[in-house]
């Protein structure tokens, strides 16, 4: 079929890739990895860990929103799993890019409605970009940065005004928005948390909103876009329900006895010798294991920068050395994991080795900014991964010494700071009390080093209250990574975002070489020139020591009770549960032997 043209000869196209061409061609029927004739039916219950939710706005700053609340809202286009980064026609039919990549524009479908049954038109387009920038989460500001505004040019047509031109993602960025509805919204305030069951567009909707314990939500059998291509063969389970569990270990319980029939397994010792159980072992429950297939996600503990006492990075070094990975591993983890060094472990964005001379060429101009942020010369010249002892003693031992060059000595079985006469305090806060076991053996280390530590665990809610307000010591975060590293890395490291309450910058890190880094990598126009950046990006966030990295095991790990069937082989690029089915006879036979006990 040939390309349409609009009245500005731009080509109306069908999808959207950031680098190389769509794989897929216009008319095609359905995703690959997907089962087109996967009957419709079934229930499938998962955990949240962390306490409660008490709002059904995910997109504001107030109040924790609840799992799985995204599945209401359609996007203006999806993405598929067997591609790194393609987009495909969903709330629009089509899509024009400026070649100068001023303005992008969008053809909405006239059939698409909300829950409600109102149409979806422009004007809600242009609002939900207006309301996520104006009332919604502060990361939407920077998010969508590059967008100077959105136009309705006809009730189902609509244009972006991009002012960053440079970067190649931002137009996959505003199609992957989601949109909401006008005409609900201007009527209630969008600042405030709610629980109410509101509409959206998306193949799920709200059915039962237990506060703080359950949400459910049941497919919807009127969902206008079910025969769209990017959706066949998906969303295919009835009900979706997550139900609220206040630690892992309460979930676990749950789990086995079949209240909930879904979990990813993060935990190694359970996966090493937690599965002793009758249902295990008469077959009941299934475990899946699937290799990684995106960067392997920075688990760590974070830095607050915030706090003075942690602005010296030898000290900010030091307290690393305390973390004992090996010990973790062989004494808690059953050897199931390797040590994290990189922010893009496991891929080609990952730096290895010296710097490469193009590397180096990003790093040069902030030499002096970095050598002295740094204390060292180190990541211009030093391999990755950085060489640590693994002796538990040659490591205290390290640490100890860093901690003398910053002014610190022992005075009665205490590190105080000379000049200022401040002993060195750390508080780790948490919500989640099966992290306990991570924290508790590197806090002893510190002690041994005469570090006054201690351990805060707190309910979700007071977290939350704490990160806003920059208020913690160390936290533990995660920092995951798509294939395509773009607008998001603003949010985790620039100091745009070091002082925004809720940005995921939660180290607080301000550094104008990371901030140069962050914009080059938005504006990569080729694969190689990304690597080349996050090379340089990595390096400079490796040796600042902001972070103390965890531990990964390149694959996920998911235990569920043996009634769910999917397509074979996985996606290539990621996960696509939407795809999965339930065998409701399967799912009956369950039942009834749980019911019979």
């Amino acid at each position: 079929m040939p390309e349409r043209k609009s009245e500005n000869s731009v080509e109306t196209r069908y999808a959207l890739a950031l680098y190389d061409t769509p794989a897929l061609p216009e008319n095609f029927p359905h995703f690959p990895h997907v089962n087109p004739d996967a009957p419709k039916g079934g229930s499938m219950t998962r955990t949240a860990v962390g306490g409660s939710f008490d709002s059904t706005n995910p997109f504001i700053i107030r109040g924790t929103p609840a799992s799985g609340i995204s599945q209401i809202y359609d996007t203006l286009m999806a993405s598929n799993p067997n591609e790194p980064f393609s987009l495909y026609g969903l709330l629009a039919s089509g899509v024009r890019l400026d070649p100068e990549r001023e303005w992008i524009e969008f053809d909405l479908r006239p059939e698409a409605r909300f829950h409600d049954g109102e149409p979806i038109t422009a004007d809600d387009v242009v609002f939900t970009l207006d309301v996520l920038r104006e009332e919604g989460n502060p990361f939407y500001r920077n998010y969508y940065a590059g967008v100077d505004d959105a136009v309705a040019l006809e009730d189902h047509r609509v244009r972006f005004n991009l002012n960053d031109t440079d970067s190649r993602e931002l137009p996959l960025i505003v199609a992957q928005m989601p949109i909401l509805p006008r005409h609900y919204w201007e009527s209630h305030d969008f600042t405030a948390p709610t629980l109410a069951k509101h509409p959206g567009s998306g193949p799920y909707q709200i059915d039962t909103v237990d506060p703080g314990r359950r949400i459910i939500f049941k497919r919807d059998d009127n969902y206008w876009g079910k025969d769209l291509p990017v959706n066949v063969g998906r969303y295919n389970i009835d009900r979706l329900a997550y139900d609220y569990y206040r630690d892992r270990d309460i979930a676990w319980q749950a789990f086995k006895a079949g209240l909930t029939d879904f979990r990813t397994d993060a935990r190694a010792a359970t996966w090493a010798i937690g599965y002793d159980f009758p249902a295990y072992h008469e077959g009941l429950i299934k475990r899946i294991t699937i290799p990684d297939v995106t960067p392997s996600r920075m688990q760590a503990f974070v830095f607050n920068l915030r706090k003075p006492k942690f602005q010296d990075p030898r000290v900010r070094e030091a307290l690393s050395l305390t973390f004992d990975f090996p010990w973790l591993n062989t004494n808690i983890f059953y050897d199931a994991y390797q040590r994290t060094e990189s922010f893009f472990q496991n891929s080609e964005m990952q730096a290895t080795g010296k710097p490469s001379k193009e590397a180096l060429a990003l790093l040069e101009p902030f030499r002096d900014e970095l050598i002295d942020s740094h204390r060292s010369d180190r990541l211009f010249t030093q391999p990755l991964p950085i060489d640590q002892p693994e002796d538990r003693r040659e490591r205290l031992h390290r640490a100890l010494t860093l901690l003398r060059e910053a002014g610190y000595h022992v005075e009665g079985q205490r590190l105080v700071h000379q000049e200022s006469g401040k002993p060195l305090t750390l508080e780790v806060l948490l919500y989640d009390s099966g992290l306990e076991r991570v924290v508790q053996p590197m806090l002893r280390n510190m002690a041994r080093l005469g570090v006054q530590t201690s351990l805060r665990i707190v309910d979700i809610n007071q977290y939350l209250n704490r990160l806003r307000s920059f208020d913690y010591d160390m936290v533990i975060s995660q920092f995951p990574q798509s294939n395509n590293p773009g607008n998001e890395q603003r949010d985790f490291w620039t100091s745009a975002a070091a002082q925004q309450p809720q940005s995921r910058n939660l180290m607080g890190l301000s550094h104008p070489a990371v901030d140069q880094l962050v914009e080059q990598l938005i504006r990569a126009s080729s694969r190689n020139e990304l690597h080349t950046v996050t090379h340089a990006l990595d390096r400079v966030l490796r040796w600042g020591f902001y972070v103390i990295p965890h531990y990964h095991s390149g694959e996920t790990r998911i235990a569920v009770w043996d009634k769910f069937r999917y397509p074979k082989p996985f996606p290539k690029y990621a996960m696509d549960f939407d795809a999965w089915w339930v065998d409701t006879e399967r799912e009956a036979q369950l039942k009834s032997r749980r019911s019979g006990r």
